[in-house]
């Protein structure tokens, strides 16, 4: 219904904005990636998703239509409402969503607040092809690029650095070189860290 709102950003918090549309002003519940893709001034576009249920009509915006199209995804799945998908979309960026249901990462999709392994199990075979067809992913190059990334941060542990760290570095390092070697990404990682 409502697609799109673009107007002056009223108000803006983690985890909702009010935009002012000629007068209206709408409030959008929005993930964290959103509030830190927000642009400093005040004109705004965000992409929307008209949640309605008996009690509730909740607006969320998005900052890309790739981030609406992932969580739109999401809740369609059985047992991931909008507050689960929308906490789903601020641990993780949409390409890291989709990379963790094409290649079947059950622990990271389950590392995010609310969803159980079941759920997690669920996610993955509901979306796996929907997401692979969508976006266009190999489903090869996921798998091989997530398991050299799965053992160069199962190392940096091992050496003592802390996961969120590591994790952040290996995967601006697999951004800027994905073919890289699993020893290529820990002594770059090494190098950064």
């Amino acid at each position: 219904m409502i697609t799109q709102v673009r107007g002056r950003l009223v108000e803006k918090s983690p985890t909702e904005v009010v935009v002012d549309c000629n007068g209206v002003g709408y409030l959008l519940h929005i993930s964290l990636n959103t509030f830190s893709s927000l642009p400093d001034d005040e004109a705004v576009v965000l992409y929307t998703h008209l949640s309605i249920r008996e009690d509730a009509h909740t607006l969320f915006g998005f900052i890309n239509k790739t981030e609406r199209e992932v969580f739109k995804l999401l809740i369609s799945v059985s047992g991931v409402g909008p507050s689960i998908a929308r906490t789903m979309c601020s641990s993780m960026t949409s390409e890291e969503i989709q990379h963790a249901i094409a290649s079947e990462n059950v622990k990271l999709i389950q590392s995010v607040k609310g969803i159980g392994v079941k759920t997690a199990q669920r996610v993955i075979v509901d979306l796996k092809d929907k997401i692979l067809k969508t976006f266009n992913i190999d489903d090869v190059s996921v798998i091989t690029s997530n398991t050299n990334k799965d053992e160069a941060l199962s190392a940096l542990d091992v050496l003592g650095f802390q996961r969120k760290q590591s994790e952040k570095i290996v995967t601006f390092i697999l951004k800027e070189n994905p073919d890289a070697t699993v020893e290529k990404i820990i002594k770059l990682a090494l190098k950064n860290l």
